[in-house]
């Protein structure tokens, strides 16, 4: 037998086996990469709209994320709620607070009386369609006054509409800061985590004296974490 002649193997032959292991592992690693990104889009896209369903979006975009002046807002569970008058339901994290509030606002002999709880989107929905409706007034000049159904702090459970239960006919109505009642808020109310949220100074959404929020837990913060990053600016 003659002895082989490794000059006589093809070398183009092992050149095919490295191109062929090469492009096999351009193939991995290409699909690595679509998948990784793929991967990335998913849980980003999926943290904006949790941050969304929050009322948070992020530093960059958030008057992009409101509509007619109002952030978007989630609907707590009804599992969060208490009554603490008939028919008006707030979150169980501010209820105590809120009583507390009322309590010593009462041995002062201011009388506070709770107008508006927790509000559905859904019935936020009827009020700012309907009303805007009877009114004849266009979705820009309702939302001055009522939030669109998804953008009310009503829905959150955290917001609460107060009035003076010795001069109801000021309910709802900016008369409302000449009474008793909204002047010992204005000297009081911080003390109990509670933060007028439509105030002169601000001009999206008109001025609302009677309308209170609950700032006094990281929950609620984070709830309206935008909202005060907004007021900041003025």
């Amino acid at each position: 037998m003659e002895p082989i002649n490794i000059e006589n193997i093809k070398v183009a032959e092992r050149k095919y086996l490295e191109n062929k292991k090469y492009r096999i592992l351009k193939i991995l690693i290409s699909t690595t990469t679509i998948l990784g990104f793929i991967l990335l889009m998913f849980f980003l896209r999926k943290s904006n709209f949790n941050s969304y369903q929050n009322g948070l979006i992020g530093d960059i975009k958030i008057k992009d994320d409101k509509i007619l002046g109002h952030f978007p807002y989630r609907e707590t569970s009804f599992e969060n709620l208490v009554e603490i008058t008939p028919d008006i339901l707030v979150h169980k994290k501010m209820y105590k607070s809120l009583l507390k509030m009322r309590d010593d606002a009462k041995k002062e002999g201011v009388y506070l009386v709770f107008l508006s709880g927790f509000r559905s989107i859904e019935l936020q929905k009827e009020i700012f369609y309907s009303l805007k409706s009877i009114r004849s007034q266009v979705a820009m000049e309702r939302a001055r006054v009522s939030a669109p159904p998804g953008y009310s702090e009503h829905s959150t459970g955290f917001a609460i509409d107060i009035g003076d239960a010795l001069n109801r006919e000021t309910d709802f109505e900016v008369e409302f800061e000449t009474t008793s009642a909204y002047k010992w808020l204005e000297r009081n109310a911080a003390k109990y985590h509670f933060k007028l949220s439509f105030d002169r100074k601000q001009n999206s959404v008109d001025y609302e004296p009677w309308h209170w929020r609950y700032e006094g837990n990281i929950e609620a913060l984070k709830i309206f974490e935008a909202s005060n990053r907004e007021k900041l600016k003025y």
